[in-house]
């Protein structure tokens, strides 16, 4: 039987140097938020989160009101 152990040239994977020198040219690229940008959507992300957490609060209540109030009958 034939093996078909070939390396092309599509089939090898970079060094672990290499891609860290890769992900590092990428990171440079990137653009990145101010400080107060970052602060500003932060804040955001945790209003958005405590608001959800709050409306949710309020069905899971209201669901067990509905529920206990179903069986008590």
């Amino acid at each position: 039987m034939s093996s078909n152990n070939k390396v092309t040239p599509g089939n090898t994977r970079p060094s672990v140097s290499k891609s860290a020198g890769l992900i590092w040219t990428e990171l440079k690229k990137v653009t990145w938020p101010t400080r107060k940008e970052a602060l500003r959507l932060t804040i955001l992300v945790l209003m958005i989160s405590g608001v959800i957490g709050a409306i949710l609060s309020l069905i899971d209540i209201g669901f067990a009101e509905l529920f206990k109030f179903l069986t008590e009958s």
